[in-house]
């Protein structure tokens, strides 16, 4: 790959990153809004920003992070995602605990925060695949092919959840940021061809 190649990548990538960050940061919402409920929103774009990189990295798509670099920063950046909805989800029970456990129970009014509470727990289920796969005796195509499809379901509870809420996140960064994650999960998904691999080994 060339130089200016491998630069142009990661412009695109930080630019896609940072913007979003940029915009929230001088939204007007954050006038109405206390310290712990700012910490919360942010880590919460933080964690989407680290779901884009999730994808690219175990595709060796980045750069200097080609597939064995990759895949090390990819549990790195795993566990920097967990702390980032851990960080979002509490931050918003020390702001209105009663939301958070209307969400956690399906009974919240707003479709958002049942898209977002799928999206936490298949993002747990898949972390927790991961780090107990040789535990529980799981083959290696099986326990891809589970991750994948909990991880899958995480970026499309993700998304669909940053769609629906009409807070800090502009609009126009936002929309670029939800599709470059989804395409960025579904490049990696079929180049590395998990479902065919375990129909192969059925």
């Amino acid at each position: 790959m060339s130089r200016l190649r491998a630069v142009a990548i990661w412009g695109a990538l930080l630019a896609v990153l940072v913007v979003p960050v940029l915009v929230a940061a001088t939204s007007e919402f954050l006038a109405y809004r206390d310290t712990i409920y700012i910490i919360s929103g942010f880590a919460g774009i933080a964690g989407m920003a680290l779901l884009l990189l999730q994808p690219l990295l175990v595709g060796g798509y980045l750069p200097g992070l080609e597939r064995a670099r990759g895949r090390l920063a990819h549990r790195w950046i795993g566990a920097a995602l967990l702390a980032s909805v851990t960080v979002h989800v509490a931050g918003l029970w020390l702001t209105s605990p009663p939301d958070v456990i209307d969400a956690l129970f399906f009974r919240s009014p707003t479709p958002f925060s049942v898209w977002g509470v799928l999206a936490m727990w298949a993002l747990f289920f898949a972390a927790l695949l991961a780090a107990f796969r040789r535990l529980l005796g799981i083959t290696p195509a099986v326990w891809r092919a589970g991750h994948t499809a909990l991880v899958a379901s995480a970026v499309l509870g993700t998304v669909v959840h940053a769609l629906l809420i009409e807070g800090t996140m502009g609009f126009g960064s936002k929309i670029v940021l939800c599709v470059v994650v989804l395409l960025a999960t579904v490049k990696t998904v079929l180049d590395l061809k998990v479902w065919s691999r375990l129909r192969r080994r059925a």
